[in-house]
């Protein structure tokens, strides 16, 4: 199929399509004309990648675990290397949570004290 029809198909836009291709993420093969033409199974993956994107991982980390995905969800098939990733990956947006937990409670206070100021007879 062509890249419009995976587009249609898929509900992404080309643009992006291409550069999933050129991330190594999907392929397609060229006809004569210089067209891709993308495999029947294409759509599946770019589902698979949209799911995982959704999860917060990289491109990059996702062409390392494509391979071990089944399925639209997807599930994936355990494996050290894969489980080592997903943790590093967890592992990280725990400390981004963290990070913003501890931003949240340093404006809630600037807001409070600012607050508190503001309703001082003297403010």
């Amino acid at each position: 199929m062509r890249i419009g029809e995976l587009a249609t198909r898929t509900g992404v836009k080309p643009r992006l399509l291409r550069y999933y291709e050129e991330q190594g993420l999907i392929s397609a093969d060229r006809d004569a004309n210089g067209y891709r033409n993308y495999g029947t199974e294409v759509p599946g993956v770019v589902t698979q990648i949209r799911a995982l994107l959704g999860a917060g991982l990289s491109t990059e980390v996702i062409r390392d675990i494509l391979p071990c995905a089944h399925g639209p969800a997807p599930e994936l098939e355990p494996h050290p290397d894969m489980l080592a990733v997903l943790g590093r990956e967890l592992a990280a947006v725990e400390a981004k949570i963290d990070c913003l937990a501890e931003t949240r409670d340093i404006l809630t206070c600037y807001l409070n004290a600012t607050r508190a100021k503001a309703a001082s007879p003297a403010g």
